[in-house]
């Protein structure tokens, strides 16, 4: 399953292929608040077909009745890209359904051979970071190498976005928690890698979606090598598979690395890696254990729910100040509780 953005780059360059006219919409800037942030997507063809979302529903029923009335050319004159912004009076804001009377602008983009859409989503599948730069003037695309990840940014005369690989998550274990996790994790379009080199677990394996592997845990990790678009997560409660694996993911470029346990389990993991395995405290300071927000979670589900929430908020750059931990939120309801 992929991730929302990715599927609408990959339904508007099939759309182009098949030689049906289309428009590429993306939100550049948002004032006040807004349904979907910079950066979100929608396709339109001729016919008013559409995928994706660059609002609550209101504006994308506008742009698609008139790109059925007036057709793309008419829309994005001389088949250039243009600008339009919904929800600057009160009476746009009440009639395209944009709360708190926000503001929106979007970029309308014809698609064309110059969009580079194909050399775009290559990109992304081999995991390459870029920038596409659009030149409004002309609809020229130029796809730029890029080392890190950012806001569209939108002048007179360009538009520029960034591109990278799909939110990877691996999962080390094959358990009840593991499946609940995978599942989540692709509904929120992370691309899901399961390893577990046990040959039980694997006879009750069938989630579609979901690589399974085989491998020893710290040798995926090795031969993936995380990026800052990875996630590694330990589930097994086994110090034999979760441990060099943990060690390898700490040493990398991981965005999230996290391992189940009780604090008391998670103090002598440290302890283990520590003493045993030579990682500093700058190294052990990534490692988020017990792994999750705090939730009060009890179950399988309630526990994958937890994992989820504190990767998303570090995936959406929220602070670690503005997140409790499943260790701080237990000790605080411990207190309270006493």
């Amino acid at each position: 399953m992929e991730d929302l953005d990715t599927r609408v780059l990959r339904t508007a360059q099939q759309w182009h292929a098949q030689g049906r006219p289309v428009l590429l919409v993306s939100v550049a800037r948002t004032w006040g608040s807004s349904p979907r942030p910079p950066g979100s997507l929608m396709a339109i063809d001729a016919q008013g077909h559409a995928v994706g979302s660059v609002s609550g529903g209101c504006i994308e029923d506008d742009l698609i009745a008139r790109v059925r009335e007036e057709g793309i050319q008419a829309v994005c004159l001389e088949g250039r890209p243009t600008t339009v912004r919904y929800g600057i009076s009160a009476d746009q804001a009440h009639r395209f359904g944009l709360p708190c009377g926000g503001t929106v602008e979007l970029v309308l983009e014809p698609v064309a051979p110059h969009s580079q859409l194909e050399a775009l989503l290559q990109a992304c599948q081999e995991r390459r970071s870029v920038e596409r730069v659009l030149d409004l003037r002309s609809g020229q695309v130029q796809l730029r190498s890029s080392g890190r990840d950012g806001m569209p940014w939108l002048s007179d005369t360009q538009f520029v976005t960034h591109w990278g690989p799909r939110w990877r998550l691996i999962v080390i274990g094959a358990g009840d928690l593991s499946r609940f996790l995978s599942e989540m994790a692709l509904g929120l379009g992370f691309e899901v890698i399961v390893c577990d080199p046990r040959q039980e677990p694997h006879a009750s394996w069938d989630l579609p979606g979901v690589v399974l592997s085989r491998e020893m845990p710290d040798d995926l990790v090795l031969r993936l090598q995380p990026d800052a678009r990875t996630a590694v997560v330990a589930l097994t409660h086994d110090p034999k598979l979760d441990d060099l694996a943990l060690i390898d993911a700490l040493r990398s470029s991981a965005a999230y690395v996290g391992a189940i346990g009780s604090r008391r389990h998670a103090a002598l993991r440290r302890q283990r890696l520590r003493e045993h395995f030579g990682l500093d405290e700058d190294e052990l300071r990534r490692l988020r254990s017990p792994i999750g927000l705090y939730i009060g979670s009890k179950t399988p589900a309630e526990i994958a729910v937890s994992i989820l929430a504190e990767l998303v908020a570090v995936k959406n750059g929220v602070a670690p100040w503005a997140r409790l931990s499943v260790a701080e939120g237990k000790a605080r309801h411990e207190q309270a509780m006493s």
